[in-house]
């Protein structure tokens, strides 16, 4: 890492949710973050479901967004590294971030070093035991025929129909989203602790549970996850030395 320089981590914003309105107010702050964060950031990490839903035609992708995706063009043209990771309402990312913003995408979980500390950074969805029934559906959303398939619906019938069932499925924030399950039953933990037993991870980042979270794992490797941007509007930044989770 470059002296003075830092690492932005941030997940689960879900913009396009609930309504375009109430979602503008949440994209506005979350834009005047990345303006407060540019001056020191070397690497901005995006966890997923940055939208509330997206997907990819071969010509047309979802309107709105504007102007965080603005501001992602003017980071990336300014050299700040970003990163791009799927979750579960924008797994159908393929390209676009790549070819117009210069922004990786990835779809797992991958590893990172920075100053000697190993980072494994992802999403989190269908990661850990249990959750079989989700883990079989998005086997299902990822299939590269399905996929086809859903394509042959016109942008503006397919794309409301998306952002209709993942409003009404209550996918942004459930009741178990808000409430801290104890490490046992944090299936993300136990994850960690699995990855731990093969490989010394220093820190872990993920996203989706909706809920900041900091716990060490063992002598010098910890489990952080960075919150949401719906009630929370929580991050985690690396200064090189120490990782830390803030609230913006």
């Amino acid at each position: 890492m470059t002296v003075n320089k830092k690492i932005y981590f941030a997940s689960d914003q879900h913009f396009g949710a609930p309504t375009a309105a109430k979602s503008k107010v949440r994209e506005q702050k979350f834009v005047n973050w990345l303006d407060a964060i540019k001056n020191d950031a070397e690497h901005i990490f995006l966890l997923g479901d940055l939208f509330d839903f997206w997907f990819e035609y071969k010509k047309a992708v979802p309107k709105g967004f504007v102007r965080v995706l603005g501001k992602f063009a003017e980071l990336s043209d300014s050299g700040i590294k970003i990163h791009f990771f799927v979750g579960n309402h924008d797994l159908w990312m393929n390209n676009y971030f790549e070819t117009e913003l210069n922004i990786p995408t990835y779809y797992k979980p991958t590893e990172f070093v920075f100053n000697n500390k190993t980072f494994l950074i992802g999403h989190g969805d269908g990661l850990g035991p249990g959750d079989k029934g989700y883990k079989r559906m998005k086997k299902v959303f990822t299939n590269s025929f399905s996929k086809w398939l859903y394509r042959w619906l016109h942008p503006d019938i397919g794309i409301k129909l998306a952002q209709y069932l993942s409003v009404k499925n209550k996918l942004i924030s459930g009741e178990e989203d808000v409430k801290f399950l104890g490490e046992e039953n944090e299936w993300l933990v136990q994850y960690c602790k699995q990855k731990l037993q093969i490989k010394h991870i220093d820190y872990f980042l993920f996203g989706h549970r909706h809920l900041p979270m900091e716990i060490n794992l063992a002598p010098n490797s910890k489990y952080i996850n960075t919150g949401d941007w719906i009630t929370h509007f929580t991050y985690a930044v690396f200064n090189g030395e120490e990782m830390m989770l803030k609230s913006y």
